[in-house]
């Protein structure tokens, strides 16, 4: 016969009530309290009375993850991102969790710090949690993908967003990075810059592959020569920022424009003019990527490249979403590409012919 409970055998304060702790005080089974929890026509109305004034006095929560998966059925996305710092990650996931929540999703967020061995924990993690579905943006340091083949052979729906494989077809939500180098090139040889260096990102990641050649085109089309030496590759940092400013600086003949493929790596740049005595934008002018929150407030305020970052998020959960309904949807393999805008601002402005 069941052992009616006393007060001793809740919790102590803080911890959360659970059916178990319901079942004693009671003296029914767990079974009993979560039928009359979910108005089953099993139990009588005295005892589901009983159950649900009990509960309300001890405000019982319950966990429905744990009866989600029960069931098999997850509510969860998961999310890794390379961290959540700054604006642009910030932004998308928060787009993220708008558009989970409207579709009655939760989300679990994991950071992987740019490190491809804590992204494969991540995504291991995120699997042993049942997600119904994961959204990715790569580490910088991923350069091998094969710890996606675990989500794709459980069948778990898997959708990149911003940095995604190279050479691989993937489910994607991407900006037109290609298109946010052009715009930003084009418009710094609109003021008159003669000599436009680029800060490049690492070249084995899609993003930065795409805004190097975005610059290139530019400089084509207005029939500049590329010039090898005006390109650094660096590590998106303030401090790489730096570094390659400083390389730049001393070439025999120093570029009066900078296109940095992140904002970070422009804001060292900046502090590595301003210490020169460079002027910006007279001497130099500079644009970047991000629209980071900073930008605005750097002086002067910095050009960048606004990537549309919540649109991002909630594009790249209607098709996992998709995916989820639909899992035969993920042989299809397609992107869903977002245009770049770029958000002009004192960093940049010369007027043309260097006015």
């Amino acid at each position: 016969m069941a052992r009616r409970g006393t007060s001793d055998d809740l919790p102590a304060n803080g911890a959360p009530v659970s059916m178990a702790d319901l079942a004693r005080e009671l003296g029914v089974s767990t079974t009993t309290i979560s039928r009359a929890l979910s108005d089953h026509h099993s139990i009588g109305p005295a005892t589901k009375q009983k159950v649900l004034k009990l509960a309300k006095k001890l405000n019982y929560q319950p966990n429905h993850l744990a009866a989600a998966l029960r069931r098999g059925q997850s509510r969860l996305l998961g999310v890794v991102v390379p961290y959540i710092e700054g604006r642009f990650f910030a932004s998308v996931v928060h787009g993220i969790e708008q558009a989970a929540t409207k579709a009655g999703y939760s989300v679990i967020i994991c950071q992987s710090s740019e490190d491809v061995v804590q992204e494969r924990r991540n995504i291991d993690t995120l699997l042993g949690a049942q997600v119904a579905g994961l959204l990715v943006s790569l580490a910088r340091g991923t350069h091998d993908f094969r710890h996606f083949d675990k989500v794709r052979k459980r069948g778990t729906p898997l959708v990149f967003f911003d940095r995604t494989p190279a050479a691989e077809a993937v489910n994607a939500v991407v900006l037109n990075d290609r298109a946010g180098g052009y715009i930003s090139t084009q418009h710094l040889l609109a003021q008159g810059c003669q000599r436009v260096a680029h800060i490049a990102g690492p070249p084995h990641m899609t993003i930065y592959q795409g805004r190097r050649q975005g610059y290139l085109d530019a400089l084509a089309d207005a029939g500049r020569p590329a010039d090898a030496a005006l390109v650094v590759d660096a590590d998106m940092t303030q401090e790489d920022g730096e570094r390659a400013m400083r390389a730049l600086l001393a070439l025999p003949a120093p570029p009066d424009a900078v296109f940095a493929a992140g904002d970070s790596a422009l804001l060292g740049a900046l502090q590595v003019l301003k210490a020169a005595g460079r002027r910006v934008p007279a001497d130099v002018a500079l644009a970047g990527f991000s629209n980071e929150g900073f930008t605005l407030i750097t002086e002067p305020r910095l050009t960048s490249v606004d990537q549309h970052c919540e649109e991002m998020g909630q594009a790249a959960v209607r098709m996992l979403l998709e995916l989820v309904a639909d899992p035969g949807r993920a042989s299809a393999q397609r992107q869903v590409v977002l245009q770049p805008e770029l958000m002009v601002r004192e960093s940049s402005l010369r007027g043309p012919a260097g006015a």
